[in-house]
């Protein structure tokens, strides 16, 4: 025998070098983490509903709106006359303020220019600018799912906070693309 030594290296080799097998892949089915988040969002959603409908009841004088974007509105100041109201890439100037639903103020009242759908705007302002034409006031309620939602706006708006916001338009310059 030659060196045994070496026979029972090459054999150690021999046997470690064998390919690697492939695992099955675990796969876990329990989805509680949805099913969990999605209840906890529908109960949100039912108590912000509550709040702003509340909010419309002790306002009676007031003529709310229900939005197809699921928003409320009412006018402060409505024009019959112009049909103007803006569309992808105008350019419009408009004064909004903002307040939670217990009327304490987060934003006093600012001066915006904003591109129709190509800048950043929370999709419940934007969707409400659509309805409105120069020179009309409105105020809207936002639920916070169509407000800033779960992230708030980072600075003084935070997680899932009902919106009023009014606003005035006071300019659409018509894309001329």
């Amino acid at each position: 025998m030659k060196n045994p030594y070496l026979i029972l290296i090459l054999l150690v080799t021999l046997v470690s070098c064998k390919s690697p097998e492939a695992r099955m892949p675990e796969s876990v089915k329990s989805g509680s983490f949805l099913k969990e988040s999605a209840e906890r969002n529908k109960k949100l959603n039912a108590l912000e509903h509550k709040m702003i409908e509340s909010i419309m009841e002790s306002n009676p004088d007031k003529d709310y709106i229900a939005s197809e974007n699921g928003f409320w509105y009412f006018y402060t100041n409505k024009v019959e006359s112009d049909s103007l109201k803006p569309v992808f890439g105008d350019v419009i100037d408009f004064d909004f303020n903002v307040s939670n639903l217990e009327g304490f103020e987060i934003y006093a009242s600012e001066n915006k220019t904003y591109v129709m759908d190509k800048e950043e705007l929370f999709i419940g302002l934007r969707e409400g600018l659509k309805l409105m034409k120069p020179s009309e006031s409105v105020t809207f309620i936002f639920p916070s799912q169509i407000a800033y939602g779960y992230y708030g706006d980072e600075n003084k708006i935070g997680t899932n906070v009902p919106l009023i916001c009014e606003v005035t338009l006071n300019n659409i310059n018509k894309n001329n693309d």
